[in-house]
């Protein structure tokens, strides 16, 4: 019905906000550099058949503020992404696409407060646990993935985004051309990070050629065979950057390494270095 974006008079009447999320899912989301965890979010929006339903020239504020109410039970940040995500939607429909909408709903409702930040690190043992659960699976690189984000305090999304030739062995570290901030960096190496990359398989492109969702995966089912409850990947990075300090950084030394912009972001690692970190 939209898939060219154009708004015709009989739309509003017919059209409900599941065209819109599939209709921004479409022509949006591809052009972002977030594309994949973003599709995935509005795939499962999509389900929540109620809200899809009503019709765009009926939807008031309450229909938003009642779907909060029940997607907070999963979380404030899960009801804050969906939201965020909708009041996009209706916003680059409305001033980019052209299409005929009235003021943006969401921006009448009270969006969730953020959770406060993480402050999970590796618990004693731990560590050992899921390198023992991982030399009981078939997934290869989910180790090799767990050392570096260790080792270098990258995320997730930018190991998986390291490529071959990004990586100078000589001189020890790797390009982050695309990061998060939208700025690449330098990542230094350790040695035992070069040892590793120097056993891995060099047949394609990238260092790790999975995807996102597989990795989720596989760390979900690592994470249980191995009893560590309540451990995200991201939280290695938490634990990365605490070593750091530990190991006598200072707050720039550390910014450079983990591409933090700001020094205050960096503040509340300072607050999970223990006197006794956990040993690797």
């Amino acid at each position: 019905m939209m898939q060219t974006g154009e708004w015709r008079p009989k739309d509003k009447r017919h059209s409900t906000i599941g065209d819109l999320i599939r209709t921004y899912l479409i022509k949006a989301t591809p052009n972002k550099k977030g594309a994949e965890p973003e599709t995935r979010r509005l795939n499962r929006l999509l389900k929540e058949t109620a809200l899809m339903q009503i019709k765009l020239d009926d939807v008031r504020p309450h229909h938003f503020a009642s779907f909060r109410d029940h997607r907070i039970k999963d979380g404030n940040r899960a009801a804050q992404y969906d939201l965020v995500l909708m009041r996009a939607a209706w916003n680059t429909a409305r001033i980019e696409w052209g299409w005929d909408l009235g003021d943006n709903p969401l921006t009448l409702i009270r969006f969730p407060k953020s959770n406060p930040p993480r402050e999970r690190r590796l618990k004693q043992g731990e560590y050992e646990k899921l390198m023992a659960a991982c030399t009981n699976t078939t997934v290869w690189y989910l180790w090799p993935m767990i050392e570096i984000a260790i080792a270098t305090c990258m995320r997730r999304g930018e190991i998986l985004s390291l490529e071959w030739k990004n990586i100078d062995f000589e001189r020890r570290k790797a390009l982050l051309p695309n990061t998060k901030n939208g700025r690449s960096r330098w990542v230094p190496l350790p040695s035992n990070v070069i040892d590793l990359l120097k056993t891995l398989p060099q047949e394609n492109e990238c260092v790790f050629p999975i995807t996102d969702i597989a990795v989720r995966q596989s760390w979900d089912r690592l994470r249980r065979r191995a009893r560590v409850s309540d451990l995200t990947f991201h939280d290695l990075r938490h634990e990365a950057i605490s070593r750091q300090f530990e190991s006598g950084l200072s707050i720039p030394q550390v910014m450079a390494i983990s591409g933090h912009q700001t020094a205050s972001l960096l503040f509340r690692y300072i607050q999970l270095v223990d006197t006794d970190p956990v040993s690797m």
